[in-house]
């Protein structure tokens, strides 16, 4: 993954990779947006992110040998079932670059990110502060 200046927009960081991951960000870029066409595009943690209301439902990342989805996959039995084999050790998914990407895979996985997060409680949103 380059590790450049600090970027700014998804299209910065996009550009940071070979033609051949570029291709697949934009796709899981799009594939999103196409999933969740109220959702906003940000940096967030250095990494390209989709919001609603304000607030971060879906990140994804590339990596030297997989792209990564955060944040982890719960609440959903069919579909953990179906993650499975993409679970990284902490719950995120991790699709290796040496096989076809899920694109349809990763469409059900923002829509069912952003219905709970639409579900949650306003107060359930709020970062909790000790």
């Amino acid at each position: 993954m380059p590790r450049g200046p600090k970027v700014n927009s998804i299209d910065e960081y996009i550009a940071e990779f070979s033609p051949e991951v570029q291709a697949i960000l934009q796709e899981i870029r799009s594939t999103i947006q196409k999933a969740v066409p109220d959702a906003e595009e940000k940096i967030s943690y250095q990494i390209p992110a989709f919001t609603l209301g304000g607030k971060v439902f879906i990140f994804f990342a590339a990596f030297k040998k997989h792209l990564g989805l955060y944040p982890p996959m719960k609440g959903d039995a069919k579909l953990e079932k179906e993650t499975a084999r993409y679970a990284g050790e902490k719950g995120n998914l991790q699709f290796p670059l040496s096989e076809p990407i899920p694109y349809a895979l990763i469409s059900r996985i923002a829509k069912f990110k952003a219905k709970e997060h639409a579900e949650r409680t306003p107060a359930q949103r709020v970062k909790k502060t000790k």
